[in-house]
């Protein structure tokens, strides 16, 4: 699973075909012929595809590489088993807090977002849609976070799949092996729509708005997902929460009554900015619009969520199973403060603790996204992570979390540099596996070169394909 950085095109890359009892990434790799996909026309030829299909973050096209990520279906079956079963858990507990003012002050909401989530949304399902950040290896299964919140990415990656999927190289992999794809916008549409009959809606066709800042880096996204939407029939726009009109019965835009929001703009901007996202609040509060994932999304968004998990007190509220599930998969996780709590049976003083374990350990502010903030301790010197401790001490108990190392995946992908030359390099691997009112769909695959896989942070994506290998 490892290599040493950046190295020339080789492992079987631009050769004889690999036979085909080879992984399936080495026979892909070795499908890759030196004169034809390794040369700068057709990397630049795929770079423009993948503009033209809205396939850009900002000015950056999403993947810069050369091949998939593949996933037996034994791999499949694990991640799906322990992926449904934390989403099962975050529903859970979202239902919990809000009847526990101990379990709800876990979590570190500010009064703003504890008002927000307090608010009776129409059905029961906080997360309609969301994502695991997930390193997947063959003796391990680890999650660094779950984002509860209405996750960008998964318009990219259908497109990516099908954009791999017609390339001639893959013709020639599917002689091997059998290919599946996954249809991430059937299967959000489907449950998108299946939240607005839980909320009561009655229309076939609900007149759908994707509501977010205008500008914002992830609207070719929305785009892609308008165009999915109708062409399944379902009337889709695009609206920035400016746009949004509410007069004490409807919502509308665009001259259009809005019947379901799918709400993209994040729940920190409608508290940052309340008047521009006042008719969507007011529209939402009077149950006048379906709205997913529901404000109360936010509490298994923070990143707390793993602390409630992996804390002691709250064990009564998982069964033996779950709780052995979230021992082997969950890293430790808490809340960072002055306080005695317990790691692996023992009562420890945390912030002694994690200051002579700086190594092991990782802080992140308690709600962020994209890798803001994030401090890893074994790429820090002693004097930088006690300043980086005491700085989250000073912001107050709340505000950030520390958690424990996991196990990360790494891989050789050939890369495109720029200027089209193909070169092997070792990426981190962080595939992460979307959630549809808490049902496996399919999967974000980000790679890095860094400490951290998020495409906001510069990192790429490919898409993932589930292979099997033809008798």
């Amino acid at each position: 699973m490892t290599a040493s950085g950046p190295s020339p095109l080789g492992d079987n890359a631009g050769q004889r075909p690999a036979p085909p009892s080879a992984s399936a990434a080495e026979y892909w790799n070795s499908l890759l012929r030196a004169d034809v996909e390794m040369q700068p026309p057709y990397c630049a030829d795929l770079a423009t595809q993948m503009r033209e299909r809205k396939l850009t973050f900002g000015d950056r096209i999403h993947c810069p590489f050369l091949r998939p990520f593949f996933l037996d279906e034994r791999d499949e079956a694990r991640v799906r088993a322990v992926a449904e079963t934390i989403a099962v858990l975050g529903e859970r507990v979202v239902q919990a807090a809000l009847e526990s003012k101990e379990l709800m002050a876990q979590f570190g909401l500010r009064p703003e977002e504890e008002r927000l989530v307090r608010i009776e949304p129409g059905y029961a399902t906080a997360s309609t849609s969301s994502r695991l950040d997930a390193f997947l290896l063959p003796n391990s299964l680890e999650f660094a976070e779950y984002n509860a919140e209405s996750p960008a990415g998964l318009g990219y990656s259908q497109t990516l799949s099908e954009v791999f999927s017609e390339l001639e190289v893959m013709s020639r992999f599917r002689e091997a092996f059998s290919v599946r794809s996954y249809p991430l916008m059937e299967s959000i549409l489907d449950a998108l729509l299946a939240s607005y009959r839980d909320w009561g809606g009655t229309s076939k066709a609900p007149q759908i708005a994707i509501v977010d800042w205008r500008g914002v880096p992830t609207w070719s996204e929305f785009e892609i997902l308008q165009a999915r939407f109708e062409k399944l029939g379902v009337p889709t726009m695009i609206c920035d929460p400016r746009d949004l009109e509410f007069d004490g019965k409807a919502l509308t835009a665009q001259g259009r009554k809005i019947d379901f929001v799918y709400r993209r703009v994040l729940i920190n901007d409608m508290i940052a900015r309340p008047a521009e996202c006042a008719a969507l609040l007011a529209a939402y509060e009077g149950r006048a619009v379906c709205m997913a994932n529901t404000l109360r999304c936010k509490i298994p968004h923070k990143k707390a969520f793993f602390a409630v998990l992996t804390d002691e007190r709250n064990r009564e509220i998982f069964s033996p199973e779950e709780r052995e599930l979230i021992r082997r998969h969950v890293p430790w996780t808490r809340l960072v403060g002055e306080i005695r709590t317990t790691r692996a049976g023992e009562t420890i003083d945390l912030l002694a603790h994690i200051r002579e374990h700086r190594e092991n350990f990782v802080l992140k502010p308690n709600d962020e996204y994209g890798g803001t903030g994030v401090m890893l301790g074994w790429e820090m010197d002693a004097a930088a992570w006690d300043e980086a401790i005491e700085r989250a001490v000073k912001d107050g108990y709340g505000t950030w979390v520390v958690q424990e190392k996991i196990a990360v995946r790494r891989e050789v992908f050939p890369f495109v540099e720029a200027g089209g030359k193909v070169m092997m390099k070792d990426m981190l691997v962080d595939l992460a596996p979307y959630l549809f009112r808490g049902k496996l769909a399919g999967f974000l695959t980000r790679l890095s070169s860094t400490g951290l896989a998020n495409v906001t942070s510069g990192g790429g994506q490919i898409p993932a394909f589930a292979v099997k290998r033809l008798a």
